[in-house]
């Protein structure tokens, strides 16, 4: 029984495989882009990122926009900080976050179609 998925019989393109290969950014790009997509599929952290757009806001405030515990907010903090996506400073005794992924990305999020079918 064959696999409707797979050809049935295996054969290349020489010149279309080329011009696929030569579309495809290099390997180090490909990682690194891949570990933000990987930050960006948490809800959490999705959320972060837009409620920073464009707003500076402390992690009580963020906590309370995701009715999330302030330690949890701010474990999702570090994992974009690092990721150079989100930037601190401090204030007296509150520390205070701003979207630094650059107007790209933000647009990128408010302006994508559902990818799903939950409205």
């Amino acid at each position: 029984m064959t696999n409707p998925a797979v050809c049935a019989e295996f054969c290349s393109n020489k010149q279309k495989v080329a011009a696929a290969k030569r579309r495809l950014p290099p390997a180090a790009r490909l990682r690194a882009d891949s570990a933000v997509y990987a930050l960006l599929s948490d809800p959490g952290r999705l959320s972060i990122l837009l409620a920073l757009a464009g707003h500076e806001l402390c992690v009580c405030d963020l906590s309370q926009v995701l009715a999330a515990g302030v330690s949890a907010v701010s474990h999702q903090l570090r994992l974009l900080r690092a990721a150079g996506l989100v930037r601190c400073r401090n204030q007296g005794k509150l520390v205070f976050y701003t979207y630094t992924g650059g107007p790209l990305l933000v647009k990128a999020l408010r302006g994508l179609a559902p990818l799903s079918k939950v409205e």
